[in-house]
Parts: structure tokens; sequence; C-alpha cells
């Protein structure tokens, strides 16, 4: 069993493409389809949040003179992407969701509604969030901690290649430790890279904790929220 009943899932846009460079691979979103499945099979009320860097990433384009507000706005098109083709796979596994867009575009998906989408999960479906803030100079990370918020979710789980948060880049660390957990306040102190500082602080603010693991291994998120899987948990002192 597993205390949360309303999940905020954040997904990197890299994770949905796989080993690919770029773009979506049709394996990791069947996997993700079927994990989604199960956990609403069990009563869990999933809401869905992804990035945009398998299709565009701001932070390179920038660097090359991009106007910021340009590619705040093509990473969130990007979004808009992701979140279509997350909810094709899902009504393909048999699972029912909305997807809802902080920008309008009625021809593709509903504008967001917070009330809306706590409705709607309540039901049973899935809410995939489209378009990030709608805002640019806000992440998608920033993104996920606002919806979770919003729709009063007990636990933000944020999806990685790596199995929660080090002391230090485990990539180029090979003795960087893990926490199994940690607090908001340490992690803005040591100035932990996982999340941005936005997403952190609307997290404390509204006690919302925050559990970081690693999507590459089938069936984690079940276990992560079970208490058996490898994760750092973050929250309050």
């Amino acid at each position: 069993m597993t205390a949360y009943r309303r999940i905020l899932l954040k997904l990197s846009g890299e994770a949905l493409a796989g080993n690919d460079a770029l773009g979506l691979n049709p394996e990791v979103l069947v996997e993700l389809a079927e994990e989604v499945k199960e956990l609403v099979a069990r009563k869990i009320q999933v809401a869905l949040v992804s990035g945009a860097g398998n299709f565009f990433r701001g932070l390179s384009a920038r660097g090359r003179t991009m106007n910021r507000v340009t590619a705040d706005y093509i990473g969130m098109l990007g979004t808009v992407m992701n979140s279509l083709a997350l909810a094709d796979f899902l009504q393909a596994a048999g699972v029912p969701c909305v997807v809802q867009s902080a920008i309008e575009m009625p021809r593709l998906c509903n504008l967001l509604q917070p009330l809306e989408a706590i409705r709607q999960l309540e039901r049973g479906r899935v809410v995939v969030f489209a378009g990030g803030t709608g805002n640019p100079f806000f992440s998608t990370d920033s993104t996920a901690a606002l919806r979770a918020a919003e729709i009063k979710a007990d636990v933000v789980m944020k999806a990685t290649k790596v199995d929660g948060m080090y002391c230090s880049n485990p990539a180029t660390n090979p003795n960087a430790k893990r926490f199994d957990t940690i607090t908001f306040d340490e992690v803005i102190a040591r100035k932990l890279q996982v999340m941005d500082l936005t997403a952190i602080t609307l997290c404390r603010e509204n006690n919302i904790p925050i559990i970081v693991f690693s999507m590459t291994t089938p069936g984690n998120i079940l276990r992560v929220l079970e208490g058996t899987g490898v994760c750092t948990r973050v929250g309050q002192a």
C-alpha cells in the first residue's frame, strides 16, 4: 500500500527519448503507460508534467544568442507535443486521460483549469499538464511544483536517470553520496541541482514532499511509492 492518494509525476523530455538523441521513444511510452495504468488500477490519482528536452533545449539555444522569451515559448510548445503523445499512449493502454494546456490550443487540448483537473482526477482520469506555466522564465520543474500545489497533490515525483539526489554529480564523482532523505532547506543550502530553486521553494511553502528516483527501471514508480524502491525523499525538517 502507498500513503499517497494523488501524485504529480514530473518527467524529463530526455527520458521520453529513451536511448535516442531526440524525439519520442515508443518503447518508453508504452512502458510508462503500463506503469501509470497500474497506479490508476490501485486508485492512485495521477497528474503528469513533462519537459521538452527531447525536442528543444532552450538553454543551449540561448547560448547561441536566441532571445530568452522566444526560447522558452518554443520549449512550452515542445511540452504540448510530449503531452499529446503521452495522452495517446495512455488511451491506447486503456487509461482515460485529459490534456490541459496553460496556452490556449482549443483544437488540441483543454485550457488549464485546476478545479476541473481535480474533478477529472477524482473520476479516475489521468491529467496531463502541457504548456509549462504559460509564461517565460519558468522551468517545467517549477510547472510541476505549481500544478502540484493547485491540485493539492500529496507528493511530486521527479523522474530522472539517476536513483536519487547526490551530494555531487555521480556521473563525474564515483564517491558521490546519495541521500535517502534530505530537507528542503538542506537542498537550498547545498545548491543541489536536481530541481530548480523556484520548484523547491514552492514545494516547501506548500508542504509537498518531493521524491527523486530513476525511471529507467521498469516498475520503479510503484515500488518507490510503496517504500521499496531506491530514491531520495525531500521534505520538511
